[in-house]
Parts: structure tokens; C-alpha cells; sequence
């Protein structure tokens, strides 16, 4: 996200309106609905997310603890608990 001067881009009367309510301060003009972007979708984390959560599954898959999985990936035993009852329901 980059700051814009609103002379530039406003209209006189527009940028005078917005005086009125903040004066030299930030204002954020949050995206329209249909241009929001999704969590993670600029960059790897969601994938990376998903791929330690398949491999969590596939461990708890093949006998090891729900404690030793959290030790392992630095997370609490609900942390775990709460990955494993998504993956099983993919």
C-alpha cells in the first residue's frame, strides 16, 4: 500500500470536504469489496500453512502423539487438535 497525495487525485472540492473532518492527517480508504484480496494471497503463507498442516495429518496418521506433534511444530496440543479436525474433514 503506498500514501498518495490527495491533491493530486482529488477534486478541489472533494479534498475540501475531507478538510473539514481530517486536516493533515492519514486517512485510509479501504478497497472496494470486489477488489479485496484475500488472506495470504500475495504471498507463499496460506500454501505453506496447508502444507505443514497435510504433513501434521499425515504424521498423527501414522501413530505419532498429539504432543509430540506440538513440541515438534511449536504449537500447544489444541493447536494441533484443532489442524487435525479440519484436515480430516478436506
Amino acid at each position: 500500500m503506498g500514501y498518495r497525495n490527495a491533491n493530486s487525485v482529488l477534486p478541489q472540492h472533494l479534498l475540501v470536504a475531507v478538510q473539514q473532518y481530517i486536516d493533515g492527517e492519514y486517512l485510509y480508504i479501504p478497497r472496494k469489496d470486489e477488489h479485496r484480496k484475500q488472506w495470504g494471497e500475495c504471498t507463499q503463507n496460506r500454501q505453506r500453512l496447508l502444507e505443514r498442516n497435510r504433513e501434521i495429518a499425515a504424521k498423527r496418521r501414522a501413530g505419532y502423539s498429539v504432543s509430540t506433534l506440538a513440541e515438534e511444530y511449536y504449537l500447544s496440543d489444541k493447536a494441533v487438535y484443532k489442524i487435525l479436525s479440519v484436515m480430516n474433514t478436506d
